[in-house]
């Protein structure tokens, strides 16, 4: 091409002369336009669940707070009432009760308001609990209200005597002397204090194993009906009871549909309903109503424990495994001393308290005998 000549411009009407462009002219479309539609928020899920569980978390916290509190007040009076001498008789032992094993005395007195009960303050039910965190285990072991024992400075007698003569501080003192265990803590309540507090959870669930008939024991009627009166009954199977029919179960030394059952094996029972309690007390149900009722369950019991250690317990016991609790009783042999019926000690006690503490395998009581000593495992 001459120096000079300009390159030609193709059209559909022929050629014309020019630059060559450096873009293609647009055609004006033809299709219609389309405003851009706008795009949707996405639905923050994710932030108001995250809200509310904050929210749950915070009500569940403050509830928490607000049955403590009322628990809390309803404790300090209940250590108000346990006198400075039992105090003195438990054991000064450092450590968390979640962290180190534990031994607490529940002992039940037959006082109350009822006539004739004014003056009695013997010790009806003798109940001792361990609580073992590391083993994730809490074993029961029960001592007859009639094992002839010594008492120290008082000589020898039955065992429920020590709390009839010096309360709480004696009957503690001749466990330790009898057992060779220390006690950390002790509870105290009496027949009426059992009851209401019971009541005041709105009845427990006991597993009854076995059918049911007592002796003619506190009749609940008028003179006239209970002379034809046979007794308390009680059927086989899962039985919700109020406080008194609890406290009447829990007492029962004659069942007249199976002469095995003793006074001995009425441990076995105590030691069904304070299981029974403790599963209620730590229920959801209750949690839902400490704030209303803290200081109730409190108010029947005289006892060393804080409200902080009592929670601790509890915890211990949620966390405890069912299935490896132990419900041991000391045993003996029947006789009569001054002429009142009492229980000699066995031999075998002194391998119960070793299944007690978890050093030794636990043995049943041996077949045949109706006052045996010897641990089992819950089943």
């Amino acid at each position: 091409m001459a120096e000079g000549t300009k390159p030609y411009r193709v059209y559909r009407g022929g050629r014309k002369k020019g630059r060559v462009p450096l873009e293609r002219a647009t055609r004006p479309s033809t299709q219609p336009s389309r405003t851009p539609s706008k795009q949707r928020r996405p639905r923050r899920w994710g932030l108001w669940i995250a809200l509310a569980l904050l929210g749950f978390v915070i009500l569940f916290a403050a509830w928490g707070a607000l049955g403590y509190r009322s628990f809390s007040s309803g404790v300090d009076e209940a250590n108000g009432r346990l006198s400075k001498a039992a105090e003195a008789r438990l054991a000064k032992r450092g450590g968390s009760i979640l962290s180190d094993p534990t031994t607490i005395l529940v002992i039940g007195t037959d006082g109350g308001r009822a006539p004739g009960r004014g003056d009695a303050n013997r010790s009806d039910s003798l109940l001792l609990l361990r609580t073992d965190p590391g083993k994730h285990r809490i074993s029961y072991l029960s001592i007859p209200r009639d094992l002839r024992v010594e008492i120290p400075g008082y000589g020898t007698s039955k065992i429920n005597a020590a709390s009839q003569i010096g309360g709480p501080a004696l009957t503690i003192a001749t466990v330790r002397t009898l057992t060779g265990l220390p006690v950390d803590h002790v509870i105290v309540v009496d027949f009426d204090g059992f009851r209401e507090l019971i009541d005041a959870l709105g009845g427990i669930t006991v597993d009854v194993p076995k059918r049911i008939l007592s002796n003619r024991f506190d009749c609940p009627y008028k003179p006239a009906k209970c002379r034809d009166w046979e007794g308390w009954r009680f059927a086989k199977g899962p039985q919700h009871m109020d406080g008194r029919r609890a406290l009447v179960y829990s007492r029962i030394r004659t069942n007249q549909l199976d002469p095995s059952d003793t006074d001995i094996s009425r441990g076995t029972r105590q030691q069904a309903v304070a299981d029974a309690l403790g599963d209620e007390i730590a229920s959801f149900g209750t949690f839902l109503r400490l704030p209303f009722m803290g200081d109730t369950l409190a108010a029947p019991l005289a006892t060393d424990l804080s409200a902080w250690e009592l929670a601790q317990f509890g915890w211990v016991r949620f966390r405890a495994d069912s299935g490896r609790s132990l419900r041991c009783r000391l045993g003996g042999e029947p006789s009569s001393s001054g002429g009142e019926s009492v229980l000699l000690g066995s031999e075998d006690n002194v391998a119960v308290i070793s299944m007690f503490l978890g050093r030794s395998a636990p043995l049943p009581p041996p077949k045949g005998t109706l006052y045996g000593a010897g641990c089992t495992r819950r089943g």
